[in-house]
């Protein structure tokens, strides 16, 4: 009934678009005046503003997020463009990397050049504490059955206190929070207004409630170390160089940062983020019931150790998780 009241129309076909690590769901509409899409928040569940108001923020900003045509905030429904389907997951590869990411990186350097930060929740000690800490519940002591004696949480704070300390010491500007390869998509100009906003290009930009203002390595590490898709180190290594350089030359870090520690912010604000991701993608399956994400743990367990064995600080870090994991298969959920 939203739908076709939004959009004046009955003959309107409704299926399943995609769900996310939320309580949120999308639909996509098919009308006789295009192809969209209905995102369904539960109220009480997902609060629509923090979308709605980043989604503008952005937009503003000349990024492509959904077009926004119509809102129901009591229910929970919103109705947007329709990105389409094509998922930077899908459509990475040796022959597609370079140019891909050179859209992604024009994006974030936008989104950390031009949107309003005013008012945004800061990515503050207290925050960055309450993520470190999922992992210790959900990954080690509900996924491994590990008990954390009384020297290893020394060692586990001692390491969470390096992680704060380096995110709160980098300049902070906008930060996505989950800037990588499932929330950004292939688009391009198309003649139908229902589908692709004119004027707009690539790529599409999703998932962006959740933006706060924060060290500005993150959404880097998020992009080039992501939880879903791997490239080489050299590779890797050219891309953080070259975006520092650009991060100098717009004054958004000062001209003495160099190379190296560009690359220290890089390391461990990815590092920060992969531990806890650790502990959400355990959560969502044994809380929220959502499997699938326990099958990405290999990869995101690959970036926490190999970076954590580069720094003295929190290299004993990296034995405690490989002596908790043993021989255990990463992947293999624990029963109850």
């Amino acid at each position: 009934r939203f739908a076709e009241t939004a959009l004046d129309a009955t003959s309107l076909t409704i299926a399943p678009a995609s769900a996310d690590a939320s309580f949120r769901s999308y639909w996509r509409v098919i009308a006789p005046g295009g192809s969209f899409v209905v995102m369904d928040a539960p109220p009480g569940r997902e609060n629509l503003a923090p979308w709605l108001d980043i989604g503008a923020r952005l937009h503003r900003a000349g990024l492509h997020t959904p077009e926004v045509h119509a809102v129901d905030r009591e229910q929970g429904f919103v109705l947007m463009e329709d990105l389409g389907t094509r998922l930077y997951l899908g459509e990475l590869g040796e022959a597609t990397v370079d140019s891909l990411y050179a859209d992604a990186l024009d994006a974030l350097h936008r989104m950390q050049t031009s949107v309003d930060t005013a008012g945004l929740p800061a990515f503050d000690e207290a925050f960055v504490t309450n993520e470190l800490e999922i992992m210790p519940e959900w990954f080690l002591v509900r996924h491994l059955g590990h008990e954390i004696g009384c020297d290893e949480w020394d060692v586990i704070e001692l390491a969470f206190r390096t992680l704060i300390t380096a995110v709160r010491a980098q300049p902070q500007t906008f930060m996505h929070r989950d800037f990588h390869s499932r929330n950004l998509l292939v688009v391009e100009n198309a003649p139908h207004p229902g589908i692709i906003a004119p004027g707009r290009l690539s790529p599409g930009i999703i998932d962006y409630q959740g933006a706060m203002i924060g060290p500005i390595a993150y959404d880097l590490a998020s992009l080039l170390r992501d939880c879903y898709i791997a490239w080489d180190a050299e590779r890797v290594d050219g891309w953080v160089a070259a975006y520092g350089e650009r991060l100098r030359h717009a004054q958004l870090i000062d001209s003495h940062i160099d190379g190296a520690r560009f690359r220290r912010w890089f390391d461990l604000a990815g590092l920060q983020r992969h531990i806890k991701v650790l502990g959400i993608f355990c959560r969502l399956n044994y809380r929220d019931g959502k499997p699938q994400y326990l099958a990405d743990l290999p990869l995101v367990w690959h970036y926490v150790v190999t970076i954590a064995e580069r720094y003295a600080e929190i290299a004993p870090r990296a034995e405690l998780l490989k002596r908790a994991l043993g021989d255990r298969d990463i992947a293999a959920p624990r029963a109850a």
